[in-house]
């Protein structure tokens, strides 16, 4: 099958990755994608983009990359009930909306407490993925999990940079087959994402269809098949 997008992606905007927009498009192009996202963290994050990054994409004129753009951000979930670190004026200038817990922003609950701030996150209408939902720092619930985002139409993420060899959220791997059975058992679809930090690792999901492989999940619940089938989770 093939892999057709990467929306998971990070610019030395974010404070903690190496390269430009225009490299990361760059590369994008040349490993032949059809569509690439631009999901800079949250102002919650140290060192990341203030609010007023995200009003502005209007000057990155997708329509003359030769390539697919859309322009978004990976917002930090900030507490249990699932807010998150842009207001609602910010979000509606977006194309798509991660969502993550990440812990230099809300310290790991309880496996109830982890869940909730999930599930509570996709309520909100500008969500449209949950980022590495198989952090092992944080416990969660996968059956509730897929079910809530099956019923809120959110993709669940597949998140290449989880399952690297001395990646920073160690035994997502395990916890990855967990979330991967919940989906199939739901019918929950999934997006694989790179979470690129350097143009190199743009469009890179090697690790992440090795675990779709291994669990014998249905290629039809993974949009980076089509850009209609993603699309279909951010329009409208």
């Amino acid at each position: 099958m093939k892999d057709l997008l990467d929306v998971h992606t990070h610019t030395i905007a974010s404070g903690h990755a190496y390269s430009t927009v225009r490299e990361m498009i760059t590369m994008a192009k040349a490993r032949h994608l059809a569509l690439v996202g631009i999901s800079e963290h949250g102002p919650a994050m140290e060192g990341s983009c203030p609010s007023i990054y995200f009003c502005n994409f209007k000057v990155i004129h997708a329509q003359d990359w030769g390539i697919g753009v859309v322009m978004g951000a990976e917002l930090n979930i900030t507490d249990y009930a699932g807010s998150v670190d842009l207001p609602a004026q910010r979000l509606r200038q977006l194309d798509y909306a991660i969502a993550s817990l990440h812990d230099i922003v809300i310290e790991p609950g309880t496996k109830e407490e982890n869940t909730a701030a999930l599930v509570n996150a996709m309520r909100n209408p500008r969500v449209n993925i949950i980022g590495h939902p198989d952090n092992p720092h944080y416990p969660v619930d996968f059956d509730a999990l897929a079910r809530a985002a099956k019923e809120q139409h959110v993709l669940l993420e597949v998140n290449n940079s989880s399952y690297k060899p001395q990646a920073s959220r160690p035994g997502s791997w395990d916890k990855g087959v967990e979330l991967l059975a919940a989906c199939k058992k739901y019918g929950t679809a999934v997006i694989c994402g790179s979470d690129a930090h350097i143009d190199g690792d743009v469009g890179t999901h090697a690790y992440s269809w090795k675990l779709i492989e291994t669990c014998d999940f249905p290629e039809e619940l993974v949009v980076n098949r089509s850009v209609e089938a993603f699309r279909a989770y951010i329009d409208g």
